[in-house]
């Protein structure tokens, strides 16, 4: 089955945030990098996918608004994607290309059944995508350990580690919407 691997929002915005922590960057980056790497060695198109955002009075300044000039390739990656979707919402599916097309469209005429989930942030864009994806009758291997997010707080204020938010986004997909898989086995 065709494949296609998708780079979710690996873009500078997020250094903008208040949340952001490399703590765990180091690690995600080597790892989406491996697949891109790999991908385009396997001439398995990559898809790059940008996360943005209009600019409004109430958040003057936003990184993800493509006048901020965060809306770019987060650095530590270097990509050379097939193809660049843009979106405005949680699905990479609604994104769309330079030339209006649809990302579900673009992977539809190549025969692409199978898509490869990696990205920021791992219960967020990447988690939406997965479920989008299968509910269109894509396989979709999510590779945990080449998405990144970063420690939330509950309503209650307990704050939850990326860890407990993989180990439950993994819960929740697994056998479901994907097959939840580590770089390591995400192209075998």
């Amino acid at each position: 089955m065709q494949q296609a691997l998708l780079v979710i929002d690996v873009q500078e915005s997020f250094r903008r945030r208040p949340y952001f922590s490399e703590r765990e960057l180091v690690p995600f980056l080597a790892n989406v990098q491996a697949l891109v790497n790999e991908a385009a060695r396997r001439d398995i198109p990559v898809v790059q996918v940008f996360h943005e955002e209009a600019e409004t009075a109430a958040e003057p300044g936003n990184p993800f608004a493509v006048a901020s000039g965060f809306v770019r390739t987060l650095r530590g990656l270097e990509i050379r994607p097939q193809v660049v979707v843009r979106k405005t919402v949680h699905s990479a599916m609604f994104g769309r290309t330079a030339d209006g097309t649809t990302l579900e469209a673009w992977l539809r005429e190549r025969n692409i059944g199978e898509l490869l989930v990696t990205g920021i942030r791992t219960e967020q864009c990447c988690e939406t995508t997965t479920r989008h994806a299968s509910d269109l009758g894509f396989r979709v291997r999510y590779v945990t350990d080449a998405t990144l997010t970063f420690p939330m707080r509950t309503r209650a204020g307990r704050e939850v580690s990326p860890a407990e938010i993989r180990e439950r986004t993994e819960l929740v997909l697994e056998g479901r919407f994907a097959q939840v898989v580590p770089t390591s086995a995400a192209l075998a």
